[in-house]
């Protein structure tokens, strides 16, 4: 797949519990015929949703997530900073990158990955 910097590259909704990511893949099969691929325990996605989406295990319920892709992290972490955004999670390893979450002013969450 090829990733455009600075375009929203997937979109992550979550699961509060392992039976809660296989009971919404499942029903995102049933419903739309989307097809998954594991990345562990944890993570699904799919490139068959239109815009790629993921469904991960989290603990705690959230919105879903708009995920930006960038190929410099380091300098995205920095725009963010200096135009006011919080950074509400640093940058972190994950399968296949790494990646921070964001709050902008209106109090949105995102999140900016890298595969570099």
């Amino acid at each position: 797949m090829t990733h455009t910097p600075n375009h929203i590259d997937y979109l992550e909704f979550s699961a509060g519990s392992q039976e809660g990511l296989q009971a919404n893949r499942q029903f995102y099969e049933t419903v739309f015929g989307w097809s998954y691929q594991e990345w562990g325990d944890e993570y699904v996605d799919t490139q068959s949703s239109g815009l790629a989406s993921g469904i991960a295990l989290t603990s705690e319920k959230r919105a879903p997530l708009p995920v930006v892709y960038t190929d410099d992290l380091e300098a995205s972490l920095q725009n963010i900073k200096a135009a006011g955004g919080n950074i509400c999670r640093d940058i972190f390893d994950f399968p296949g990158g790494r990646r921070f979450h964001f709050i902008d002013p209106s109090g949105n969450e995102l999140a900016v990955w890298s595969d570099k």
